[in-house]
């Protein structure tokens, strides 16, 4: 099995604030990042798939298609938007980065299969260079 991996990087605005809390229980859970005014990050996005190299091509994937795909359907959506307000698949849920990760491994597993016999192996979204998530799609 062989593992690769694209890197793509956006920029995005979000506030971690739970409605049925109070705001000094915002402030007290979520600190500076429950600010009214919100805070932005500098994300980088790095997504695994794993499979076999095609015999024709030696390719897992296509980084190109792979990367068309990523930016298309995830990076397109959240770039220079606030999480909270502008991205329609993060609607009704707290914009952590957790939640954010999740959400899109929901949105690139389809499409993935869709132009590769390549799966989706994890996807690691570093919120700071020292905070990340990563998620291998179990639930």
């Amino acid at each position: 099995m062989v593992y690769i991996s694209r890197q793509e990087h956006f920029n995005a605005a979000h506030k971690l604030h739970n409605p049925n809390w109070s705001e000094e229980r915002n402030r007290e859970v979520f600190g500076p990042c429950a600010n009214a005014n919100w805070h932005g990050h500098n994300y980088d996005l790095i997504v695994t798939v794993k499979g076999r190299p095609d015999p024709e091509t030696g390719f897992v994937i296509d980084l190109k298609q792979l990367s068309t795909v990523i930016r298309t359907h995830v990076v397109d959506e959240v770039d220079h938007k606030n999480l909270n307000l502008d991205v329609p698949f993060m609607q009704g849920q707290l914009a952590s980065t957790e939640n954010l990760v999740i959400a899109f491994w929901k949105i690139l597993q389809p499409e993935i299969e869709r132009i590769s016999a390549a799966k989706l192996h994890s996807i690691k979204l570093y919120e700071t260079p020292r905070n990340f998530v990563e998620y291998f799609g179990e639930e």
